[in-house]
């Protein structure tokens, strides 16, 4: 039988996807704070020696090495939380994430202490990736875990909201950045983002430390006991006992490589949107930032709406309707957002971003936590679906930078191959979602049978 929360726990269930909506928030807020600096400021910072468009391919350089440290991350802190717990492996992932963003934020400059500027921010990006690598999967399944059955797309999509509020805290603190003076923003303004997020730490880290493990795990862990296996993640009784890890590329394998495909067309124009535009809109096209920080302010804040109306949708029909509509809005709009972009009116900017991200991205990203998770058994969920998101990010989404600035050249006159490159990814994510199986149904504990 299942392991569901009792209508009088609705509560608690809250306050675990509002715990995971902020380490999220944190999440992305320290990726996406280094990808704004990254294209505003850290050529000039970090590598002032380069060319304009050397300078850039290095700052996007930099933010790609983040992803290369993220499926290592979710490889470590999945098997982990398999193992030991969902509850305490967030803690750790959380800490280790926090610090690396503050400790960037106190990096000294190239100008200050040479060559070693740019190597300690490679240092610090490859911990910050290790530690993202874990917090993504791990929060959203202890809401999964957590949630009633019948509405785990629209509990778990709380969460991945993470992207957006985060992009609302960034774009808010950087419209006061922007503000000021150039000297003073690479002498010290750039640093005040990175140093807020301690703000974000702080309550997160008490928010989470109240949570106890979720039913589902506990329901595991009794099982394994009952089965001899020292109480460690489960074992199915058809199969021999091997690690999480072990188990996902033997066992899962197929999965782990739809959930590659699932994740183009979801990282490609998220990642070309929120950080490659910064840097064509305002050095190619001449557009304000403040223009296209707007843009984003307005996309993110009606992401809480499309997240919460696409999840809800998936848990009456299902996650792969819902998921290929998104692959079939960002492969239409590929090219026309270019087009509104290069057009320089502000309205037909927010509305570009409005259709990619609020209708295409937003009915992807409402679900993946639940159809990535629910495509594994609960001794290895934790560990297939973090490594599976994680090894995606280094294709689909870390490289998107700086794929996109090579794509569309010095001059940026190239753009055409930069709107067929998300096309292309959003085609491989539609054969994905076909060749997936419907897993809203499905039941989340040891047994595995199908919850109506």
């Amino acid at each position: 039988m299942v392991a569901t929360l009792p209508e009088t726990d609705r509560r608690y269930a809250w306050k675990v996807t509002a715990s995971s909506f902020l380490g999220n928030t944190l999440e992305y807020y320290d990726f996406l704070v280094y990808g704004t600096a990254a294209a505003v400021v850290f050529p000039k910072v970090f590598f002032p020696d380069a060319s304009g468009f050397v300078g850039t391919l290095s700052a996007f350089g930099t933010f790609a090495v983040g992803f290369l440290a993220r499926p290592l991350g979710g490889l470590f802190f999945g098997s982990r939380g398999d193992r030991h717990g969902r509850k305490s492996t967030l803690m750790i992932t959380l800490t280790v994430m926090g610090l690396s963003t503050i400790l960037i934020g106190l990096l000294p400059s190239y100008g200050t202490i040479g060559i070693w500027a740019p190597i300690l921010l490679v240092v610090l990006r490859l911990l910050q990736g290790f530690a993202v690598g874990g917090e993504w999967g791990g929060s959203m399944i202890i809401v999964l875990e957590s949630a009633p059955p019948n509405r785990r797309g629209f509990f778990s999509a709380w969460p991945n909201t993470g992207g957006f509020s985060a992009q609302i805290l960034i774009t808010l603190i950087f419209a006061y950045v922007y503000t000021l003076p150039d000297d003073q923003l690479l002498a010290w303004g750039w640093r005040i983002p990175f140093l807020l997020s301690a703000a974000v730490l702080v309550v997160t880290f008490w928010m989470r430390r109240t949570l106890r493990e979720t039913p589902v795990f506990t329901e595991a862990v009794a099982a394994a006991s009952a089965a001899g296996d020292g109480g460690e993640a489960a074992a199915k009784p058809d199969r021999p006992a091997r690690g999480p890890i072990r188990s996902i590329f033997v066992d899962d394998w197929r999965n782990l490589l739809l959930i590659i495909g699932l994740r183009f067309a979801e990282a490609l124009p998220y990642f070309l949107l929120t950080v490659f535009a910064l840097s064509y809109g305002t050095g190619t096209l001449g557009l304000q930032k403040g223009q296209l920080n707007n843009a984003i302010l307005v996309a993110a804040v009606l992401s809480f709406v499309s997240h919460g109306v696409f999840a809800a949708i998936s848990d009456r029909i299902g996650r792969r309707p819902v998921y290929f509509f998104g692959a079939v809005v960002v492969f239409v709009m590929a090219f026309p957002f270019f087009f509104m972009l290069r057009s320089g009116s502000m309205v037909l900017i927010v509305l570009g971003y409005v259709l990619v991200l609020n209708l295409g991205h937003n009915a992807i990203n409402a679900i993946q936590p639940a159809f990535f998770a629910e495509l594994f058994p609960a001794d290895r969920r934790y560990t297939g679906a973090a490594a599976g998101r994680e090894i995606a990010s280094i294709f689909a989404g870390g490289l998107t930078p700086f794929v996109a600035t090579a794509l569309a050249g010095s001059d940026g006159s190239r753009w055409p191959l930069v709107a067929a490159y998300v096309m292309v990814g959003a085609l491989i994510t539609m054969v994905a979602v076909y060749k997936a199986p419907e897993s809203f149904r499905r039941d989340l504990s040891v047994t595995g049978t199908t919850v109506r």
